[in-house]
Formats: structure tokens, C-alpha cells, sequence
């Protein structure tokens, strides 16, 4: 009997459940639209913070690609100078000294020091900037004088006085160039 009362009490529970006993209003109806809407917004934030963490983490990985490209920048753009005045000390070598065997020793020293410099600038990505016959390209040449010119375009370079550098794909230091213009 015990058994039987407890099936009585078990059906009397069940047969009262809220769904039950309260029919569904439009109360219920617009808590439930509410809580739908604010369920969206929350996905869509979730969604919004998401994106936003992707570009953040593209943005440092970007950083981090430059900085580690370009962190001897400073240091090349220093080197530059070493570089010019090893070319123009094999410049003002004269010719008979070139020549001389006391010399040539020392001449061909600086030359492989020359082409050594070079080597290691081309494996740090650091390139010379072509400059003669080339249009004036103000991104690349910094122009130091115009010279009067039959043979070429006006605009184009004619002499490079320093030579420009890139490092990577920015430019490092601009040539100083002359550049032809139309003759009076």
C-alpha cells in the first residue's frame, strides 16, 4: 500500500508541473524573445571578440616578422659609410700603384674586403639602388643637381655621387644623384 501511495504522490507531482498548472502567456512569450535576442547579441560579441583576438594576433606576428627584418637597420645604415670609404679609397688608387708589386698585395687585400662587404650586405638583404640611366624616382634618388643634356631624357640620372641602399624592400638610404635636364 505504501507502494501505491507513493505512485499517487509521484502522478500528483508530475500531473502539477508548471507547464501545467499556468498556461503559456505572452509574458513567457516575451521573456523567451528576450532571452533568444540576448543569447544572438552574446554570439555576436563572442563573434566580434574572436575576429578581434585573430587581428591581434596577426598584427603581432606582422610586428614581430619586421622587427626581426629590419632590427640591423641602424647598424647598416653605419656599415653604409665603411662601404663608401673602402670604395673610394680603391678609387684613388692610381694606376701605376695598382701595377706596382709592393702594391698589389694590399690593392687586391682591399678589393676582397670590397667584395666581402657586398657579400655580406647581399645575405642581410641589403642591395645597392641602380641609378645611372634610370628616371629620377624620388622614392629611390635624391637629386643634388641638374646638368644640362643632349644625350638624355630630361630626368634621367646621370651620375651617382652615393650610392643608395635598400634593406629588404625599404629603402635604406637614397642615391644623391645628378640628373639631366633639357640644355638651355
Amino acid at each position: 500500500m505504501s507502494e501505491d501511495k507513493e505512485n499517487i504522490e509521484n502522478t500528483e507531482v508530475v500531473d502539477q508541473l508548471p507547464e501545467d498548472v499556468a498556461p503559456a502567456g505572452d509574458g513567457a512569450e516575451d521573456r523567451l524573445t528576450a532571452l533568444e535576442n540576448e543569447l544572438a547579441a552574446a554570439k555576436q560579441d563572442v563573434l566580434y571578440a574572436h575576429a578581434e583576438t585573430q587581428n591581434v594576433r596577426r598584427r603581432l606576428e606582422k610586428e614581430l616578422a619586421d622587427a626581426r627584418a629590419y632590427a640591423s637597420t641602424s647598424f647598416a645604415r653605419d656599415m653604409l659609410s665603411v662601404a663608401d670609404n673602402l670604395a673610394r679609397a680603391l678609387q684613388a688608387i692610381p694606376a701605376e700603384l695598382r701595377e706596382d708589386e709592393k702594391f698589389k698585395g694590399l690593392v687586391a687585400g682591399l678589393e676582397a674586403t670590397g667584395r666581402e662587404l657586398e657579400s655580406v650586405f647581399g645575405r642581410n638583404g641589403i642591395l645597392k639602388v641602380e641609378s645611372i640611366g634610370q628616371p629620377l624616382d624620388p622614392n629611390k634618388h635624391q637629386a643634388m643637381m641638374e646638368v644640362p643634356s643632349a644625350d638624355a631624357e630630361p630626368g634621367t640620372v646621370l651620375v651617382e655621387m652615393q650610392a643608395g641602399y635598400t634593406i629588404k624592400d625599404r629603402l635604406l638610404r637614397p642615391a644623391l644623384v645628378s640628373v639631366a635636364k633639357k640644355p638651355d
